[in-house]
């Protein structure tokens, strides 16, 4: 049963991205549409970032996972390496649910 669930998804999931492909010189879209598909794709990832930094399954993950993220985020902002950023949200993070921050 999982096997056959995972070839389904895998050949609808080739399908997609061959019909994309297939239909690119048929399929013709505005102006307007073709500046608003890249914002809709930032907006759909904000989102999910968002969710993810903030749930923790259906209830609120607590300040401590937030506020690593939020450090995590200004030193991607301020250009740090991605380890440094990566290692200082987990370093603040941990250390504020060692205080007992949730």
């Amino acid at each position: 049963m999982l096997i056959t669930a995972i070839v389904v998804l895998a050949v609808g999931t080739y399908a997609i991205r061959l019909s994309g492909v297939v239909l690119r010189d048929r399929l013709e879209l505005s102006e307007p549409l073709q500046r608003l598909l890249p914002m809709s794709a930032a907006a759909l990832l904000a989102a999910l970032a968002g969710t993810a930094a903030l749930m923790a399954g259906s209830e609120f993950a607590g300040f401590a996972r937030p506020a690593g993220v939020l450090v995590g985020g200004l030193l991607a902002w301020r250009k740090a390496p991605f380890v440094v950023v990566v290692v200082a949200a987990a370093a603040v993070t941990a250390l504020l649910r060692l205080a007992g921050v949730e």
